[in-house]
């Protein structure tokens, strides 16, 4: 009995030590690992470049004054349709005191001056009628009459341009009348009725009082990196999207590039920018307010249905590129592929694979249990 027991103890200690030893073992083996795979697929490629910039009329005009004074009468205001003659605002001069007292004093010299013309004619005219003076003689009198009545008509003319900025013969043109010289949408009135305005000439730019302009033609004015701009030209087209419409694209097309690039920062000495203009195609019922924000992708290059990858699958050795491909028995090899058109994200692959190969996908594994 107790040599059984002594026997029964020793196989449990030997099979205790025996399976601890396998758990140990196997605890100690490193799990299999497998790595994760992709196949090459068939896509567009598109490489782009994108320039961001704001959408504004081709066709925008600064209303000045004519004339200087005080606002009267407004009578548009922002986002109305106006055309070209359409009268935007009144406008009352306040008069020089110069040249009104100049302009009175001229219609009091040309009044004498009719009178005493009046009189001679008057005085002559029976003379004439009677034989008593020529026919000559007379004239003199008669074209100093009429030369009376022509001075006292401009005098008064003049006095009332200078009262009130119009005339009875030229109402129709009045500078205080101040109108549209475009068909189009008022985009802003900066003024209000009260305001003093300055008139427009050679030594002052004059009062802003409304901006105008054709909203069907829209131009996008945008800025591209010097990297860029000397792949693109002008014709190409562009693809734009605005910010404050989502799910709208315009379609556009470049129609300048400047010659000239301006540093954006000068300060900090930052990259050369470029100006490009692009006209913007709207579709008939399309409404684009002035001022938006957008992008315009513009398209380099373009190739369809051509066999591609994830740039990540890359590997490169001695900058030739490589991928690694899963062979039957679960293991990598090394394949070198001939690469073309990339858009930032998949790569055009011109030879070295084919649609059906297992591509290794870089720091991506399965634990097998």
């Amino acid at each position: 009995m107790k040599k059984a027991l002594k026997f029964s103890l020793i196989f449990l200690t030997v099979g205790v030590f025996v399976w601890t030893l396998y758990f140990l073992y196997k605890k100690s083996q490193t799990p299999p690992v497998e790595f994760k795979t992709e196949n090459p697929f068939v896509t567009k490629i598109v490489k782009k470049t994108v320039a961001t910039g704001t959408v504004i009329p081709d066709e925008e005009i600064e209303i000045k004054s004519k004339v200087s004074g005080i606002i009267e009468k407004v009578f548009v205001e922002g986002g109305q349709i106006v055309k070209k003659g359409d009268i935007l605002m009144q406008i009352k001069i306040i008069p020089d005191m110069v040249n009104l007292r100049s302009a009175e004093s001229r219609v009091s010299r040309a009044e004498i001056n009719l009178d005493r013309a009046k009189a001679d004619f008057d005085r002559h005219a029976p003379l004439m009628k009677d034989n008593v003076i020529s026919a000559v003689e007379f004239q003199e009198y008669q074209i100093a009459y009429k030369n009376a009545q022509e001075e006292i008509s401009a005098a008064r003319d003049y006095l009332q341009l200078i009262k009130e900025g119009v005339t009875k013969k030229t109402a129709n043109q009045s500078n205080t009348l101040i109108r549209s010289t475009i068909n189009g949408m008022v985009l802003d009135v900066p003024v209000k009725k009260g305001k003093t305005v300055i008139e427009s000439n050679t030594f002052n730019e004059g009062t802003t009082i409304a901006f105008v302009a054709n909203m069907e033609n829209m131009m996008f004015y945008g800025k591209i990196d010097e990297s860029e701009v000397g792949k693109i030209k002008k014709g190409m087209d562009l693809s734009i999207t605005i910010g404050a419409l989502e799910g709208q694209t315009f379609k556009g097309l470049l129609t300048y590039i400047a010659p000239k690039g301006q540093t954006e920062d000068k300060e900090k000495k930052g990259a050369i920018q470029f100006e490009i203009r692009a006209r913007v195609n709207l579709k008939e019922g399309q409404f684009v307010r002035a001022g938006y924000s957008a992008n315009a992708d513009i398209i380099l290059d373009q190739k369809n249905d051509v066999l591609a990858i994830h740039e990540s699958l890359l590997q490169f050795e001695k900058d030739d590129p490589f991928v690694e491909i899963k062979k039957s028995d679960n293991t990598f090899e090394k394949r070198a592929v001939k690469l073309g058109l990339s858009d930032g994200i998949n790569i055009e692959v011109l030879s070295g694979l084919q649609k059906d190969d297992q591509i290794k996908i870089l720091n991506s594994t399965e634990e097998k249990i």
